[in-house]
């Protein structure tokens, strides 16, 4: 008897530590309602038929959460839940949150200058402006670079090296351009403080917390995560990075990125331009914060959007948006030649439901 009520107890454990960690690794799940079905299959056909250009919006996966949990989750055209898609763009968020971790472990500082960290890569000859970059002009896209050092530039030096040597004609903080070379350069600063590759520092701090298997992350010839792009993620990782936004980076009970931090990252920090836009050609192309999603501000590595909302934005429309005031998260993942019309439509079909 005793021998049963020992074996009956073992068991009901194990059946409720089982329970317990599939509620950590998996998002819970609720059935869509008609509303969001109706409204998100109105958004599809949107993208089918757009007036500007026709089928030039490819679907490959929505995830909707509302409160914590998902309430719509759909994998288009060959893609599926368990295939990692590539994140571009939003692979600079990433890079920002393992910056903000190796701040809170005292390892650098907001306020170090770049120069600090490679002493041994510096051109012969270093600018007042140079000197001045910090790793926070990097983060907000404000390091002084005139244009961004292009890729024949890029692929024929030492990454580093060559970012250091591209002229800063102007004063760091004082001109916004969209520069992934420079989220790069994080990725280094970060590899040379910690001794990681930030693909592994992140691993045992955010991956395997949010039960994100560990990802692919391309590297320069260095042996460098690129940072500012790269990293491949599923759909459901993608939604836990946006929901641990909107849990102020508790995970499971567990703080396992500073709230500030995240605050940080996700709040207006300086004035922004579209990519491949110069600061002052914004007016002249007629794009304002009433018609343009790229002119709404910029964080550390991540877009404010209308809407009192923020969003990780990569390149053919990746997308993890999240808005605190509706608990909700939207991710998207795309090929997509559009951008403004496609977030046009965003808003129209799909914020009516968060």
């Amino acid at each position: 008897m005793k021998k049963s009520l020992v074996f009956f107890a073992l068991a009901t454990l194990l059946l409720s530590a089982c329970k317990k960690e599939k509620e950590v690794i998996d998002l819970p799940r609720t059935n869509a309602s008609p509303e969001v079905v109706a409204a998100v299959d109105s958004f599809v056909n949107a993208t089918q038929t757009h007036p500007v250009a026709p089928d030039s919006i490819t679907l490959h996966s929505i995830m909707i959460l509302k409160h914590g949990e998902v309430v719509f989750e759909k994998w288009f055209n060959g893609h599926s839940a368990e295939t990692p898609h590539p994140m571009f763009s939003v692979s600079k968020t990433f890079t920002a949150t393992a910056v903000g971790l190796a701040i809170n472990e005292g390892k650098l500082n907001l306020t170090d200058p770049v120069i600090k960290f490679f002493p041994d890569k510096l051109p012969a000859e270093q600018s007042d402006n140079l000197k001045a970059m910090t790793v926070r002009d990097l983060l907000t896209m404000t390091c002084g670079h005139d244009e961004e050092l292009n890729n024949a530039g890029r692929d024929s030096l030492d990454w580093v090296q060559g970012f250091l040597a591209w002229p800063v004609k102007h004063k760091p903080r004082e001109y916004y351009l969209y520069n992934s070379l420079g989220t790069y350069m994080l990725s280094a600063i970060v590899q040379k403080v910690t001794g990681e590759k930030v693909i592994d520092y992140l691993d045992t701090r955010l991956f395997q917390p949010l039960h994100i298997a560990r990802p692919e992350w391309d590297e320069s010839p260095q042996g460098i995560n690129c940072g500012g792009w790269g990293l491949s993620l599923k759909t459901e990782d993608m939604a836990k990075m946006g929901q641990l936004f909107l849990q102020q980076g508790k995970w499971n009970g567990k703080q396992i990125v500073p709230a500030e931090w995240l605050k940080e990252m996700s709040s207006y920090q300086v004035p922004s331009a579209p990519s491949g836009t110069r600061f002052e050609d914004i007016e002249k192309a007629g794009l304002n914060k009433d018609n343009n999603e790229w002119v709404q501000g910029y964080g550390y590595q991540m877009w404010i959007c209308r809407h009192n909302a923020f969003r990780a934005d990569g390149y053919a429309g990746q997308y993890i948006f999240v808005f605190p005031e509706r608990d909700a998260v939207l991710v998207l993942t795309t090929a997509s030649t559009l951008y403004q019309p496609y977030m046009d439509l965003i808003w129209e079909y799909l914020l009516p439901i968060l």
